[in-house]
């Protein structure tokens, strides 16, 4: 008879232990507290499932360690969890928690690169987004092995990052992040048929960019792209330099970090494989990222005889046939600061 009490006894004990242990892994997975401020959490490459839960705790953003290694591996998770950067909370459960680094929802940077941007504009972008150094994004710009590997012909990536909106995650470096914007180059490149378009011009995917980088610099109106074009291929056809003011703020901004609004006759005799006042032909590369109407309006030109415009300070342009008709042009439009009627 005392045999039998004893074991109702144990097995009460028994039971009120299971219980106890079940309320303190219930509560073990709820949410720190109320509070609402959120925290950034990275998961490195090939972390352990015992260095994510140490991580959590260390950041408040769990109860127990214990509780939820548990969790994970009654869900069978634990191989599961990706890396990256995530915005967690201590209101968040553990199951909460556990879901959003299996489903990967880390953070992701809207990056929107404007048509016209340069590299260095996209570096400095990219910078105060809080994804790296402008440093690190302009080293990987010039790397030779990594540019070519995306099929960039050129020095550096210029011209080839494409004006776009895009979702970043959070942990990827300089190089993957510029594979990013030149795949979306070609992607686009592509659905446009502007393979087969080249195809009915001399220039080379290079000459195309390098013109549309301009053109994008110059035409501020988007019906006068074709036309801005055909006034540059004109010029190169007659053997005239391009006199393109754009390429001149290039050229400084490279060698001397500076990008003058206004450019004074010293800028216009810098010497500087970008400046087209100097040289003949196209500078050495892109001087910013053109938009895809940029570059159709360098294979799809308007047929024209201009070889000169300038602008009538109200978005659009005077283009002229002659020197004399551009000077008159200059004269009214730049020096008595007139507008079209």
């Amino acid at each position: 008879m005392k045999k039998g009490l004893w074991s109702i006894w144990i097995f009460f004990i028994l039971l009120f232990l299971f219980i106890a242990a079940i309320t303190y892994y219930k509560r073990s997975l709820e949410p720190v507290s109320v509070s609402d401020n959120s925290t950034i959490f990275t998961v490195e490459k090939g972390s352990t499932l015992n260095e994510v839960a140490q991580g959590l705790k260390e950041k408040n953003l769990i109860r127990s360690r214990l509780a939820f290694r548990l969790l994970t591996l009654f869900q069978g998770k634990e191989r599961e969890i990706k890396a990256g950067k995530y915005i967690l909370s201590p209101s968040m459960s553990s199951a909460e928690i556990l879901q959003a680094l299996v489903e990967g929802r880390e953070i992701r940077y809207v990056i929107t690169i404007p048509e016209g941007k340069n590299m260095y504009d996209v570096a400095k972008l990219l910078e105060e987004a809080g994804l790296f150094p402008r440093s690190e994004f302009l080293k990987e710009a010039k790397n030779k092995k990594l540019l070519k590997s995306l099929g960039v012909p050129g020095d550096t990536v210029e011209g080839f990052l494409f004006p776009d909106t895009y979702f970043v995650s959070a942990g990827l470096n300089a190089t993957e992040v510029i594979e990013i914007f030149v795949k979306r180059f070609w992607q686009v490149w592509k659905e446009n048929g502007f393979d087969e378009k080249i195809k009915e011009t001399d220039l080379g995917i290079k000459e195309v960019v390098i013109l549309a980088s301009i053109v994008e610099k110059e035409a501020l109106l988007p019906k006068e792209r074709p036309l801005i074009a055909s006034v540059f291929l004109n010029r190169l056809k007659k053997g005239m330099r391009l006199q393109a003011d754009p390429t001149v703020r290039y050229g400084l901004l490279v060698d001397k970090g500076i990008y003058p609004r206004r450019l004074r006759t010293r800028h216009l005799r810098y010497k500087s494989p970008y400046n087209t006042y100097i040289i003949k032909g196209l500078p050495k590369g892109p001087i910013c990222n053109p938009g895809v109407q940029s570059i159709r309006a360098v294979l799809e030109p308007v047929k024209s005889d201009y070889l000169y415009f300038v602008s009538m300070n109200n978005g659009a342009h005077k283009f002229s046939k002659t020197l004399e008709e551009h000077n008159r042009a200059v004269y009214r439009y730049q020096i008595k600061k007139l507008r079209p009627k």
